[in-house]
């Protein structure tokens, strides 16, 4: 089912973000002569190439965002065997989702009264700043679960113990934020700030569990992968759309260097294939 769903995934790159324009694969960095090669590399073995005019950058991020949206649909939400809940997977900034802030989950609910307050304290809201205002990319939520289902094969609440757990729909009216997937078609150095800032602020102004925090990326450089991926306590792990074909790309030793880096970041369990995210997200 992974495996079909990846070919699905790539096959939507192909057709709607991925091409080439004038010999320069959108994913790569016109600049970089590195770049282009090893992009160029891995849309060769991807065994398409489109040739059409590149996509404006934030065409091109909204869409990525979409596709990844759609991978998980069709993987994550079929693990139910793996990881039995009522989940859903959401793109925050799809039309019906517009107003998707982490502040409408349970770990984050309490920040809507600091919003409010903020609004009526100008020296409050300097203090405090809006940094926990955040609109995830792509979003795994998690529904609290009524009585009668977590009773369904063995009576394990009553009325008596259990009141405070968010679990039970019965104390919480919120969802979980499960996870906030960010995603990234390419990395620039102030995407990488964006994406670590974020992460940093679901960790710091959660009450409860952090979610999974993920990066999904198209970026073919290592040199910038790593300036994500490498170091701990910030994302989970970085996701490539296309790491098996990245790594046969700088197998051949046109950039040794580069490889090696990759290499680092995969055995460091730092960067994975976006096939690994599903069951990553069961755990």
């Amino acid at each position: 089912m992974i495996s079909s769903a990846r070919a699905d995934f790539l096959a939507a790159l192909l057709a709607r973000v991925l091409a080439t324009h004038n010999g320069i694969p959108s994913n790569a960095d016109s600049s970089s002569s590195a770049s282009v090669k090893i992009a160029t590399g891995i849309l060769q073995r991807l065994g398409s190439e489109v040739q059409r005019v590149r996509l404006a950058g934030q065409t091109s991020g909204t869409t990525f965002e979409e596709i990844c949206a759609s991978f998980l649909q069709n993987t994550f939400l079929r693990l139910d065997g793996l990881r039995p809940g009522k989940w859903s997977v959401v793109r925050a900034g799809d039309g019906s989702n517009q107003h998707v802030t982490i502040t409408n989950f349970e770990q984050y609910s309490h920040l809507t009264a600091l919003a409010l307050i903020a609004k009526r304290d100008r020296a409050l809201a300097a203090a405090l700043r809006s940094d926990y205002a955040i609109r995830p990319d792509v979003i795994v939520i998690r529904a609290p679960e009524t009585d009668a289902d977590i009773n369904k094969d063995l009576t394990i609440v009553d009325a008596k113990t259990a009141k405070l757990t968010p679990l039970r729909a019965t104390n919480s009216p919120f969802s979980i934020l499960h996870a906030s997937v960010s995603c990234k078609w390419t990395i620039r150095s102030d995407r990488v700030q964006n994406a670590r800032s974020e992460a940093l602020n679901l960790i710091r102004n959660r009450k409860g569990r952090v979610p999974h925090i993920v990066v999904v990326t198209g970026e073919p450089m290592p040199s910038r992968l790593a300036a994500i991926a490498l170091g701990t306590g910030d994302v989970d792990c970085v996701y490539h759309f296309a790491l098996p074909e990245l790594l046969d790309t700088l197998a051949d030793d046109t950039y040794p260097d580069a490889r090696e880096l990759a290499l680092i970041m995969v055995e460091g369990k730092r960067l994975r294939d976006i096939s690994d995210l599903p069951l990553d997200l069961a755990i």
